[in-house]
């Protein structure tokens, strides 16, 4: 998968259409090679997708991540092969077993057990008879833990861990191997006063800490139940959200890279606490600032 060193990861669920036009236009001005968007209760994540394709030149396209329980996997491969025949190889297809809040309590599907259904749905989506086919398959899986890591080298072409640090990014580096991508999510706030960026780093992290997915990781990783209480404390927060100065929220990125990243999705928190990204962030560290 060509999709270069840097991405942006966005909240596309908060723009219309003519932002997401505009989101596009500008993250190919600044030489971005990915854009990665979500897949929750908004916006179907397919048609997104093809939204996001058709309005850009260049840009490779990722669903971040696809909900599983959202289409079945003859579904999925079509949309795969369908949005990279279409437009040139530019769609990945990132996949992830969502959440039981989620599936069960939005979407009213029984949750289950994470590994196996997203065993039995990749091996599903790799043997569907489809007329149409794409010239190359570019699947990644939305992984956490080492059983979804290790899935992810035997079954799919790299994994998206998303809400990880550096420690996690050479643990899931030591399970992939140099042989598949290793696409690791990292909120950033440009800002240098440390309540503003913690208030936005508390305030987006809110919906996280409710998820047992997220919290299991994250105990592994050796924080504690008491670095999660109450929105989680200076620690956690600063380990989640990379804030201060350009140099320094540089260094906490590089760091990923120094752990075997093959690529990170700066996902640009606004100080204002909006929900926009922040402009001023993708610039600053858009592909072409980084030797």
């Amino acid at each position: 998968m060509e999709i270069g060193k840097i991405g942006a990861w966005v909240n596309t669920n908060a723009l219309d259409s003519n932002e997401l036009k505009k989101l596009v236009g500008g993250l190919e001005r600044m030489s971005y090679g990915t854009l990665w968007y979500p897949e929750s209760t908004a916006y179907d994540s397919l048609a997104l997708g093809g939204f996001l394709l058709s309005n850009s030149e260049r840009l490779a396209v990722a669903s971040g991540i696809a909900n599983i329980y959202a289409r079945d996997a003859f579904t999925a491969m079509a949309g795969h092969n369908t949005l990279n025949s279409l437009y040139n190889g530019r769609f990945i297809m990132g996949l992830g077993v969502s959440h039981d809040v989620l599936v069960t309590g939005r979407r009213g599907h029984a949750y289950g057990k994470p590994v196996k259904t997203m065993r039995r749905y990749l091996e599903n989506m790799y043997s569907a008879d489809l007329d149409i086919q794409a010239s190359e398959r570019q699947v990644v899986v939305a992984a956490l833990g080492p059983k979804m890591l290790e899935l992810s080298k035997t079954l799919a072409d790299g994994a998206l861990p998303y809400c990880g640090t550096p420690e996690h990014t050479r643990i899931a580096k030591s399970i992939l191997g140099s042989n598949r991508a290793l696409c690791v999510e990292q909120k950033i706030c440009l800002t240098g006063d440390p309540v503003t960026a913690r208030t936005v780093a508390s305030e987006n992290m809110a919906r996280y800490l409710s998820l047992t997915n997220y919290r299991a990781n994250w105990l592994r990783l050796g924080f504690s139940e008491g670095d999660l209480q109450g929105g989680g404390n200076h620690r956690f927060l600063d380990k989640m959200v990379l804030w201060g100065s350009e140099e320094s929220i540089r260094q906490g990125l590089q760091a990923h890279f120094d752990a075997g990243a093959t690529h990170v999705a700066i996902q640009p928190l606004n100080p204002d606490g909006g929900p926009r990204p922040d402009w001023k962030a993708l610039e600053a560290f858009s592909p072409t600032s980084w030797t």
